[in-house]
């Protein structure tokens, strides 16, 4: 009977532990290196989220992490924070043109990203995400599809096509944020605010090339942000429509002088041949070398004050009340 009850209490304790154990990772799940965490790898880490109930967060030590990431729609609610943008760093090499293993065709621009976000209320801090390759054609590092996203304090690295913003109708929101690429490394459909970034060109060429829909307020809007540039490089546009209804604004930003006077580039093309009467490309407020107005294209706007008070998170993220979420 002793025996029986020793052998009774050792599996309840078993039982109790590995109940705690999944608790535990319900909420808070660590990835290291060096194997001191729950997980290596950053993509086991969110295999095994559990997000049904509540957040899940997943603290991510300092390490060079050579992963191709999905969130999947599945895990709302999950939190990406590393231990150091510096020095936590998710990387990978793909691009468009390149020769997809898992299947019989290359791999497109949307696929050669090194960070797929398709899940809902995603927040990502302290990191830096990057795509390594940058000798020809297009390679994403980071596509964002889920709606209401939050991303703080992160770098995003790249060169043609760096960041995709992607959804119809979608939020997202960038603060504290480094950027940096060489052609329409900022592109996409979604309501997008960046919010005290530095955004750097590597490259002679365009900033964003926004795709808004026909009957969204509003596209990107670029907040007190920092502009900069390679040493060598000078002849910038902020930015291009990709579709007919595109809209960037630039509000209380420092332009460098690598800024073209011109300010925007229509981006002729047979498909769309009047972008320029639909699009809406505007600033306010900017200072620097390449804030100055005059010889700024005719089809572009100076917002006055009373426009650009309407620019506010609440106005520009009124759904689901997710501004109120940001701070």
């Amino acid at each position: 009977m002793k025996y029986i009850l020793v052998l009774f209490f050792c599996v309840f304790s078993v039982a109790t532990i590995d109940a705690q154990l999944k608790k535990d990772l319900d909420k808070k799940i660590t990835v290291a290196q060096d194997g001191s965490g729950d997980f290596k790898a950053v993509q086991a880490a969110i295999d095994a989220a559990n997000t049904e109930k509540e957040s899940v967060l997943i603290y991510i030590k300092k390490g060079i992490y050579k992963e191709k990431l999905v969130i999947p729609s599945s895990k709302a609610g999950l939190k990406l924070l590393g231990e150091n943008k510096e020095n936590t760093i998710i990387t990978y090499d793909d691009y468009s043109g390149k020769a997809n293993p898992n299947s019989n065709r290359n791999i497109g621009t949307s696929d050669s990203y090194t960070l797929l976000v398709r899940a809902d209320d995603v927040r990502i801090e302290n990191l830096t995400i990057e795509n390594t390759w940058c000798e020809k054609g297009q390679a994403v590092s980071l596509h964002i599809k889920g709606n209401r996203i939050i991303i703080k304090n992160t770098k995003i690295l790249g060169c043609q096509d760096t960041l995709l913003t992607d959804g119809d109708g979608t939020y997202q929101y960038y603060q504290n944020c480094y950027i940096e690429g060489t052609t329409d490394f900022i592109f996409g459909p979604t309501t997008a605010v960046f919010e005290n970034c530095v955004i750097k060109s590597k490259r002679d060429s365009y900033i964003t090339a926004a795709s808004t829909p026909e009957n969204q307020q509003f596209g990107y809007v670029f907040l007190n942000c920092v502009l900069i540039a390679d040493a060598n490089v000078t002849k910038v546009f902020l930015g291009r429509p990709w579709r007919p209804y595109a809209k960037t604004v630039f509000m209380n930003c420092n332009l460098g002088s690598h800024i073209l006077p011109e300010g925007w580039n229509p981006w002729k093309d047979e498909r769309f041949a009047d972008k320029t009467k639909t699009a809406f490309y505007a600033e306010y407020n900017n200072k620097g070398k390449g804030a100055k107005t005059d010889k700024r294209v005719a089809w572009s706007h100076q917002l006055t004050k009373e426009e650009a008070a309407k620019y506010t998170l609440k106005n520009i993220f009124p759904k689901d009340d997710f501004w109120k979420t940001i701070r």
